[in-house]
């Protein structure tokens, strides 16, 4: 019998749902304080998850979920980012 790999899950900040990592974006705050996108989940620091939808990322703006998770004022530029990229991905 195949040994099936582990799939690291992670909760999106917006609709509170489990997901696959790989599934959502990463915002990372770095060991200097430095907010930013991350979209290989590779980048050192602390990192909270959102799905690629506008409608959960509105929830988490609303609720400023990302901001308890890292602990930190968020800049307006991190989320226009983000809105940017779910457009593009759309």
């Amino acid at each position: 019998m195949p040994v099936q790999k582990k799939i690291p899950l992670r909760q999106c900040l917006g609709c509170r749902e489990q997901k696959p990592k790989k599934e959502l974006i990463r915002v990372v705050r770095s060991p200097e304080g430095e907010i930013s996108l991350d979209f290989r989940g590779k980048a050192s620091g602390r990192g909270a998850y959102v799905c690629p939808d506008q409608n959960c990322l509105k929830k988490a703006v609303k609720a400023r979920a990302i901001e308890r998770a890292l602990s930190c004022a968020i800049p307006e530029e991190i989320y226009e980012k983000l809105y940017e990229q779910m457009e593009a991905g759309e």
